[in-house]
């Protein structure tokens, strides 16, 4: 019995055995295709050489590639966990032809892997094709000796990348689990049991789909196959669902083992749902992408919290999905090993999420029971509200459904589903790639034909060059006038294109006759140095030489910047944990911004112990080391890689500075930016801002060098004067700030405590006079001068207090030309009124717009006081109707 492990290698080494170049898997967020959240098959990593973009790594390929499917037109999501062949994540394994053989090279090596490696018994095969595919049905007789019975002719074995592009038929293999199993062959009426599982797909393109609707044969036939790892392991190992086979059942087993519930009846399918989700999260995250509200952070929470909603529902009563995280990386971090590097990261991340989704689902909850309040037996939720309760609190529909059940309320599913296909259309056109494909196109196009800008700023700030292309609007040109902003590429240049973190270069171009200002540089196509100018003066033509000149201050800046931010990395993961992963920086020559995981806000005590080390390294002095190695040597040797990079053969590993404790070194990274020479060049190192950008994100601006020196300058400058103003020496002046703080904060509270006297009528047993009686209900209602809306909670309180055991409080207050309003009921009222309802009313009488609150309390606001009197009536009238 084959594991999953050992079905991946053998795979890999079977085609890298027959001429194949290996292929690591790419990232999950994909490098060159903005439509797409996440590479979701195998294929799109090449999808590029199958279109002719880019030139192919070698004439074959094959690879083992992560995917994902969870949102937009593949989205699995609502299938996990309940039937055996779904996942969010799943591994293709995939062979590529870029031209070389076509389909009976295909056809035999798919055959001689099934029945020569696996051992497949032909007799549990069977294949689709294209009806007119004859070539294939001959090619599977020949070499795997197939009956006509045992090949299936559908139509719909046929493959396209989309409306235009690459395409042609396919073949799909089929394992058969035999009669004990229900399902019918690929065509069948039947053809949606379990007996019949599709394994193998081989797409033969060999055509290319035009706009108008008709084909041309492409000038290679290229060949794309995949075979899913889970569904084959499955096969091998005698099992129907997937989620049965060695890597899950030990997975399952771990959250058993946490969760002390036996995957069993329902338990069963959240013990799936967990641990599909868990694939997923974790190698999102290794990739780089963290929890968020929108795009691919969007997702990735809501399989996070899918799969913990189940943690739930099992009753685990701490965090569960952060604990499985180990058993994760020991199975598949020898394949993967970018889950081994990220397993800190992973985990706290997971903790932070599930945390916060527990506090989020007893919010979810209470809103839930507030929205239902009013509602008895028989009643329906608005779909909106269920949408809501699914959309901001992750609760999907049937557990709402489910919630409401006790109480004999149904939910408006029309209405859901209506909110629901709004948010996919808004995902679908966030999601259409705004024009960057034909951008991306002519950068491609470039780069195959002109080859690799060649980069000299590692060594020199200026050089003499040729343009090699001119680029506006999208489009090639063959020449640029004085007033036009174009981009450039020119076959050598001195200016870093912006990459790992670092602005481009700013600087000059000039030429005889004219002058253009560099005001950014691009890394395009992943090897071209395109620099954004403006032309000054005179007129650039195709061909031409050019000097190029870096503006080499703001250069020097950005090296200090640069430098530091390795150093705050490293001094981050000290002094918070091992957790810490940047999650995105920016150099330049003003400041050093790094954005890092953390689940809380920087203490001072944090802070201090952050720039305590990193300017002790500065003060060492020590040389920074560049080396060129390969990026599996540089991590190896302890060099940190940034999640979700692509890196190429080569990468350049900065080491800078020795450990505090020991002899090692204190930062070792995979960086192609410009450094320091020195640590002692940065000179000095101050963090100015520390915030939250995000769920579990924090970022840190700091300043270095000069820059940071008059910051601190200017702050002493600060405290100086504050110091002579007080009379008192520079270290009393928190102390006298503290003490004129307290002394204001009493005196609001006295100004607030007289003007709720005041609108109260004084400091005797209430206003009688502003009580009147509204339809047999005592009401107090009044307009109030001066008060501010924070200060009327307090103020209607204290009215309601007095009216009685029961009564309606209405006050409106004017304060700097706004109006507020605040109502209350006694508890008796509730329920025959509703405060938020009211408040509404009185809202919308007064020209505003929505009021907030519970049952008992509410309160709004609008722009015009002259208006506050209205909202009084309003309620008033409301009463009385």
């Amino acid at each position: 019995m084959s594991s999953l492990n050992d079905l991946r290698s053998l795979f890999l080494s079977y085609f890298g055995g027959n001429d194949h170049a290996v292929i690591p898997s790419a990232p999950l967020v994909p490098q060159s295709d903005p439509t797409l959240l996440f590479v979701n098959a195998g294929m799109v990593p090449f999808k590029n050489i199958f279109t002719g973009a880019e030139a192919p790594p070698a004439p074959r390929a094959t690879s083992a590639q992560k995917c994902v499917r969870a949102g937009g037109k593949h989205n699995d999501l609502d299938n996990v966990g309940y039937t055996g062949r779904h996942q969010t994540f799943f591994e293709m394994l995939g062979s590529f032809s870029f031209g070389d053989y076509f389909k009976e090279g295909a056809i035999e090596l798919a055959w001689q892997f099934l029945s020569r490696d696996l051992a497949l018994s032909k007799d549990r095969l069977i294949v689709s094709i294209h009806p007119k595919d004859e070539d294939a049905a001959q090619l599977w007789k020949k070499i795997a000796g197939f009956s006509d019975d045992r090949i299936v002719r559908l139509e719909e074995n046929f493959w396209s990348m989309g409306d235009t592009g690459p395409c042609g038929t396919n073949t799909e293999i089929f394992y058969d689990h035999g009669e004990a199993v229900w399902g019918g062959p690929p065509g069948s009426a039947e053809e949606d049991g379990d007996r019949f599982v599709e394994i193998w797909n081989l797409v033969f393109m060999q055509w290319e789909q035009l706009a108008d609707g008709s084909r041309r044969d492409l000038p290679k036939p290229q060949i794309d196959t995949g075979m899913g790892l889970e569904r084959t392991t499955a096969v091998l190992q005698g099992v129907h669902s997937n989620y049965d086979i060695d890597l899950f059942r030990t997975l399952i087993a771990a959250s058993e083992a946490a969760t002390g519930v036996a995957a069993t009846g329902e338990a069963k399918f959240s013990h799936q749902i967990i641990v599909d989700h868990l694939r997923s999260t974790s190698f999102l995250i290794a990739d780089g992408v963290g929890p968020s509200n929108e795009g691919r952070g969007y997702v990735l929470r809501r399989i996070m919290r899918r799969a913990m909603r189940h943690a739930h529902i099992l009753g685990a009563k701490d965090p569960l999905m952060h604990r499985l995280v180990p058993t994760l990386v020991a199975e598949m971090g020898g394949a993967y090993p970018e889950l081994c590097r990220a397993e800190a990261t992973i985990v706290e991340t997971l903790r932070q999420e599930e945390v916060r989704f527990r506090a989020t689902l007893g919010r979810g909850m209470a809103l839930l029971d507030e929205a239902s309040a009013g509602l008895t037996a028989g009643a329906v939720l608005p779909g909106e509200t269920a949408f809501k309760l699914y959309d901001t609190y992750g609760f999907p529909l049937d557990l709402t459904q489910d919630a409401l059940r006790a109480k004999s309320i149904t939910v408006d599913t029309a209405g859901f589903d209506v909110a629901m296909d709004r948010q996919r259309k808004m995902a679908r056109e966030s999601w259409a790639g705004s024009g960057q494909q034909v951008e991306g196109a002519v950068w491609l196009a470039l780069r195959e034909r002109l080859g690799p800008t060649s980069f000299r700023g590692y060594d020199e700030l200026e050089t003499v060059g040729t343009v090699l292309a001119i680029v506006e609007d999208g489009a090639e040109a063959e020449r640029a006038e004085a007033g036009e902003t174009v981009s450039l590429l020119v076959d050598r240049t001195p200016f870093y294109a912006e990459s790992g973190g670092q602005a481009g270069d700013r600087g000059r171009i000039d030429w005889p006759g004219g002058v253009a200002e560099v005001l950014d540089v691009q890394k395009e196509a992943g090897e071209l140095n395109a620099h954004l100018v403006k032309l000054t003066e005179g007129v650039l033509e195709l061909g031409g030489g050019v000097h190029l000149k870096v503006d080499a201050a703001r250069r020097a800046r950005t090296r200090l910047n640069h430098s530091a931010a390795h150093l705050a990395h490293a001094a981050l993961k000290h002094v918070l944990g091992p957790h810490v992963a940047q999650k995105g920086q920016l150099v330049d020559g003003d400041r050093m911004r790094f954005d890092f995981s953390h689940g809380a806000p920087l203490t001072p005590a944090e802070i201090d112990a952050i720039e305590t080390e990193v300017n002790a390294v500065i003060r060492q002095n020590l040389p920074a080391l560049t080396e060129e190695m390969a990026p599996q040597e540089a991590i190896e040797a302890g060099a940190i890689a940034l999640f979700g990079e692509k890196y190429g053969d080569s990468v350049r590993v900065l080491t800078l500075g020795r450990d505090l404790s020991g002899d090692g070194a204190y930062s070792v990274e995979l960086c192609g930016g410009t450094h320091v020479a020195r640590t002692g060049d940065i000179a000095l190192f101050k963090i100015v801002s520390e915030q939250g950008i995000a769920a579990g994100v924090r970022r840190i601006e700091a300043l270095t060098g000069e820059l940071a020196r008059r910051w601190l300058l200017d702050q002493a400058a600060v405290a100086k004067q504050l110091a002579d103003q007080f009379k008192v020496p520079v270290a009393e002046v928190p102390a006298r700030v503290d003490a004129l703080l307290a002394q204001a904060r009493k005196g609001e509270r006295d100004l607030a405590e007289a003007r709720k006297q005041l609108a109260l009528g004084g400091s005797g047993g209430g206003s009688a006079s502003s009580v009147e009686e509204v339809a047999g209900v005592r009401f107090d209602g009044k307009v109030v001068e001066g008060v501010s809306a924070k200060d009327m909670r307090p103020l209607v309180d204290e009215a309601r207090r007095r009216i009685g055991q029961s009564g309606v409080v209405a006050y409106a207050a004017v304060n700097e030309g706004k109006a507020s309003i605040a109502v209350a009921l006694t508890p008796d009222l509730v329920g025959r009124f509703d405060a938020a309802a009211l408040a509404r009313t009185a809202v919308a009488a007064m020209g505003g717009q929505g009021a907030g609150g519970k049952p008992d309390f509410a309160q709004g606001g609008a722009p015009d006081g002259a208006r506050a009197a209205d909202g009084v009536a309003a309620v008033k009238a409301a009463l009385a109707a």
